[in-house]
C-alpha cells in the first residue's frame, strides 16, 4: 500500500493527498516556472495522474494553459496558490513540492532549464542563513 502525504493552499481552502511514489523531482530554471512562481526555480514532483484526492475546495481551482506550449498552472482562486496539476498530455501529474505539509523523501535529481538559471542561484546558497528577518 502506498504511503500518502497531505497538501494544501495557503488560505487553507483547498486540501489534498498524494500519494508518495514519485518518480522524478526536478528543480526547474526556465523562465515561465521563474515567472510563474515568482521564485529562481520552481521545484516540482512528478507522478501518475490518478495519485491524487482532492479533499476540499475543489471548486476554488483555477487552470491557465499558456497559449502555444505545453506549460500549465492550477492554482486556489482565493489565494493564489500553486497546487498539483495534470499535464495537458494527461500523462503527468505535477505536484509543486512547497505545496506539501512535510517535506517529500527524495531530494532534486535534476535542475532542469539550466542554461535559463538566474546568474545569483549558484551562490546564493553561501548567504549569511537567518531564522527570521535579520535586524
Amino acid at each position: 500500500m502506498n504511503e500518502h502525504v497531505t497538501g494544501r493552499c495557503l488560505c487553507g481552502e483547498v486540501t489534498f493527498t498524494v500519494a508518495t511514489d514519485f518518480q522524478q523531482f526536478y528543480l526547474c530554471h526556465c523562465q515561465q516556472c521563474r515567472q510563474i512562481t515568482g521564485a529562481p526555480y520552481a521545484a516540482n514532483l512528478l507522478t501518475k495522474p490518478d495519485s491524487i484526492t482532492w479533499l476540499s475546495g475543489e471548486s476554488l481551482l483555477r487552470r491557465y494553459d499558456y497559449p502555444g506550449r505545453s506549460f500549465s498552472k492550477v492554482f486556489c482562486s482565493q489565494c493564489g496558490s500553486g497546487l498539483p496539476f495534470i499535464t495537458q498530455s494527461g500523462k503527468t501529474l505535477i505536484v509543486p513540492a512547497g505545496s506539501l505539509n512535510e517535506q517529500p523523501k527524495m531530494q532534486p535529481s535534476n535542475n532542469i532549464f539550466w542554461e535559463e538559471h538566474l546568474d545569483w542561484v549558484e551562490t546564493s546558497h553561501e548567504a549569511k542563513k537567518c531564522q527570521h528577518y535579520p535586524e
